[in-house]
């Protein structure tokens, strides 16, 4: 016989985590199937941007506390190069402590992975799925752990393996669109203190980042593939120089910057995200570009929502159409929402046409003296398109 979980959940990374961590106490069983059989892989360079509703859904699932001090951002300073204005957000226009936080990616996936090391899940490592198929009442997991072929049954399968499941929702469209852009990636270090305070400068080139990120920062810069392979093998000095001449002198000349790594940049989304027996999360479902670092955030209010419906499920329909339904519909806003923003951001400001780049100055300008709409920008940010929606997943 097969074995049979109520939930299977195709990838063990933070996404995936999150969707097991909220389900661990919940009544259903559930089983991590994690492709990776050794985490001592090279370390992750990225830094995530948490948005304060990120914060709250990793408070609830007992995640928060294991982070050694994430770095608040209480301001957001959003400006565009060569063009006139800026725009201020500000944790303390929205009467919170911060507007997000940054973790390392590293620390974050640890952090995950220990919670889940408490019991409540089935996690197994080394284990890559290779085919799947659908049944009216259950859903067939074939997948290799250490060579050996096995297979699970389950009522629902979770596909949260970082785009790996792309093929996984029979019907499903895959949507591109490849920016012709890269993301350089770097711990950097300036000559004024960050304040806590991140920088989102807008380019001709794309935009640039700038997170506080403990006592330096984390550097996510946009440009063009062969810029950024340069970018990559320049000397530190040289790297330096240009980073101080494309960015400006806030925080005065930048002083060391750590290991280099560069990621192409694409839109990709799934429609549908679900089918029969079988959803797709995170990356799987929706990668972004990462201007405003609304990708993982999204991706988290994804596992919780869909633990929210799971847990909310008669045990026996767990699966079913009319769940699926209910979280497609829950979703489309906050997805579609978040993927025009940051899709929209990323065209609309990477662009050197004059009369558009003073156009968005003023824009800018004008924004920062609209306080409703900055509030309104300041909470897609942080909770997404649907609001500040955290229900807590109860237990039938």
């Amino acid at each position: 016989m097969m074995d049979h979980a109520d939930i299977v959940i195709a990838g063990g990374g933070p996404v995936g985590g999150a969707l097991a961590l909220a389900l661990k106490d919940g009544g259903r069983s559930v089983t991590v199937l994690e492709a990776r059989g050794d985490f001592s892989r090279q370390r992750d360079p990225r830094a995530l941007a948490l948005s304060y509703g990120a914060m709250l859904i990793l408070r609830r699932l007992g995640v928060w506390d294991r982070l050694p001090a994430p770095t608040p951002i209480v301001d957001i300073h959003v400006s565009r190069k060569g063009g006139l204005g800026r725009c201020l957000l500000s944790a303390a226009a929205d009467g919170l402590p911060a507007l997000g936080y940054v973790v390392d990616y590293d620390v974050l996936d640890r952090a995950l992975r220990e919670a889940l090391a408490g019991g409540g899940v089935h996690y197994l490592t080394g284990a890559a799925v290779t085919r799947t198929r659908t049944a009216s009442g259950y859903a067939v997991v074939d997948f290799l752990q250490h060579g050996a072929a096995r297979q699970l049954t389950t009522r629902l399968l979770a596909r949260a393996d970082g785009g790996r499941g792309d093929d996984a929702v029979p019907g499903s469209g895959q949507q591109v669109r490849d920016y012709g852009q890269s993301a350089v990636v770097a711990p950097v270090r300036s000559e004024l203190p960050h304040r806590n305070v991140a920088y989102e400068r807008f380019t001709g080139e794309g935009p640039l980042a700038l997170l506080p990120s403990g006592d330096g920062l984390a550097l996510v810069w946009t440009c063009a593939p062969e810029r950024a392979r340069r970018l990559c093998a320049m000397a530190e000095p040289d790297f330096l120089a240009a980073l101080h001449g494309h960015f400006g002198d806030r925080l005065g000349r930048f002083t060391a910057a750590g290991p280099r790594a560069a990621f192409p940049l694409v839109l990709k989304y799934a429609r549908p995200v679900v089918a029969q027996r079988t959803v797709l999360l995170g990356n799987a479902a929706q990668t972004l570009h990462p201007v405003a670092g609304q990708g993982f955030n999204l991706g988290l209010r994804d596992a919780w929502e869909l633990a929210a419906e799971i847990l909310a499920t008669p045990p026996g329909e767990i699966g079913g159409r009319a769940m699926l339904e209910r979280y497609r519909a829950g979703r489309r806003l906050d997805s579609a929402g978040s993927i025009l923003f940051t899709d929209t951001l990323a065209r609309l400001f990477s662009n050197d046409d004059p009369i558009l780049r003073h156009g968005l100055g003023l824009g800018l300008m004008a924004l920062e003296g609209l306080l409703p709409a900055k509030r309104f920008v300041a909470r897609r940010m942080m909770f997404g398109a649907r609001g500040c929606r955290w229900r807590a997943p109860t237990s039938m």
